[in-house]
């Protein structure tokens, strides 16, 4: 059985108006490409991978992406986000099966 998927996220929980923040996320998935065989059966292991990433600030997006099946295991993606207002920041994973993965964090801009 797979492991549930554990999203990480790197991001500093204060910042001056107007800073420009690194912001660093890793989610722990398998990423079955849907290539694979399994070798009991010699059946087709069905496609299992994380699709989109988004992150909202104060519930708007401010950067997504989609992923394809190339991407590794584990995911990683680094990005940079403006500093303009104390609020959430908001980190959302979806997979193949429907499935969201979301890890909240404050932040304080002074």
């Amino acid at each position: 059985m797979a492991k549930k998927p554990k999203p990480r996220v790197k991001a500093p929980k204060s910042a001056s108006a107007g800073e420009v923040m690194e912001i660093k996320t890793l989610i722990s998935h398998e990423m079955e490409s849907g290539q694979r065989k399994d070798r009991a059966t010699g059946e087709l292991i069905p496609r299992q991978i994380i699709n989109k990433f988004e992150c909202k600030y104060n519930g708007e997006i401010v950067f997504s992406v989609d992923l394809h099946p190339a991407i590794s295991a584990n995911p990683y993606v680094a990005f940079y986000v403006t500093a303009e207002e104390s609020g959430e920041l908001e980190f959302i994973w979806h997979d193949d099966n429907g499935e969201i993965y979301t890890h909240s964090q404050e932040l304080a801009v002074t």
